[in-house]
């Protein structure tokens, strides 16, 4: 009988689960760590995050060991197909446990990630920031045929993953619409695939962003975000909100340091600033920091019993 401990949390309405004991040992950077994770530790992060013990919406955070002394941890993202390069809420949700754990106190922390360490503030009232690593427009104005739907037209961006980010829609950003808000994406992701769109250095595209106005006036914009499989955020999404400031500032239309106020599906919102730093494909890079809180749930221990013929979870695929 494996038994893992865990904290589970939630930031604006998107679970963290936190693997504090019973994962892998990883060992060297980050990236190495990662490609550990994936190669060999696949069934555990199913077992962590899909059904019976998880779900598809839920984000997984290994606690590990970083080679960098100036970081408190690091941490390797997952979800219910695959890894993550960075998370936004979910490095808030981090934050946040550690805090809880006694770990930290309010004041700068880094974190060591896959992509990069992120300098974090935990607030004395309990907000996180996240100071994220640079996002970056890579193509504006992509056109994709979508099924059903026609001509859709998009950026590509980076914001610790990679977004596809679409104005343009047609749809209803409300929550009762979730169903056909995920149809939508999901054929606007199969169509960048079925057209051989992808991201720099031909990588996937694996999140799509739809934008629309706030339903509430004290925000800037409202967002849904498809996830990679084929889960939505409920949160405004930290690397998404990154990737919208770097297409805003690449615009002209957010100046440096402004604020900015991303609204999910849910109506949860992320605070978010960004200052350009020098330039990549014509398009600015900028330093994106995304302000939102988290607030534990649960303490437990997850028990991974060999006789349970769904031990380790419930494949999803992407």
């Amino acid at each position: 009988m494996q038994r893992v401990r865990v904290i589970d949390s939630h930031t604006g309405g998107e679970p963290t689960r936190v693997v504090l004991e019973g994962g892998p040992a990883l060992r060297g950077e980050l990236t190495a760590q990662l490609a550990q994770f994936r190669a060999q530790h696949d069934r555990f992060r199913s077992a962590v995050v899909n059904e019976p013990r998880g779900s598809d919406v839920m984000v997984g955070a290994l606690l590990t060991s970083s080679p960098r002394p100036e970081c408190v941890a690091g941490v390797i993202y997952f979800n219910n197909v695959g890894t993550l390069g960075m998370c936004g809420h979910g490095t808030i949700g981090v934050v946040t446990t550690l805090a809880w754990l006694g770990r930290i106190a309010p004041g700068e922390h880094h974190i060591d990630t896959p992509v990069g360490v992120v300098r974090t503030e935990l607030h004395a009232d309990g907000q996180v920031t996240v100071h994220n690593v640079p996002a970056w427009r890579y193509r504006r104005a992509v056109t994709v045929l979508v099924a059903g739907h026609g001509a859709v037209t998009g950026d590509i961006a980076w914001g610790g993953n990679w977004f596809f980010l679409v104005g343009d829609h047609g749809q209803s950003l409300r929550i009762e619409h979730a169903d056909a808000l995920l149809d939508f994406s999901w054929r606007v992701r199969q169509a960048l695939a079925r057209e051989a769109v992808t991201a720099a250095d031909g990588a996937e595209i694996d999140h799509i962003e739809l934008f629309g106005p706030p339903q509430d006036p004290a925000n800037d914009s409202r967002n849904f975000v498809l996830c990679p499989g084929r889960a939505y955020d409920r949160s405004p999404c930290g690397t998404g909100t990154s990737a919208k400031l770097a297409c805003l500032l690449a615009d002209g239309k957010l100046t440096s340091g402004a604020l900015w106020r991303q609204e999910s599906i849910t109506g949860s919102v992320f605070e978010g600033r960004a200052r350009p730093e020098g330039s990549q494909s014509g398009d600015a890079r900028c330093l994106p920091s995304i302000r939102g809180a988290a607030f534990i749930n649960a303490e437990a221990t997850l028990l991974l019993d060999p006789r349970d013929p769904l031990c380790d979870g419930i494949r999803a695929h992407g």
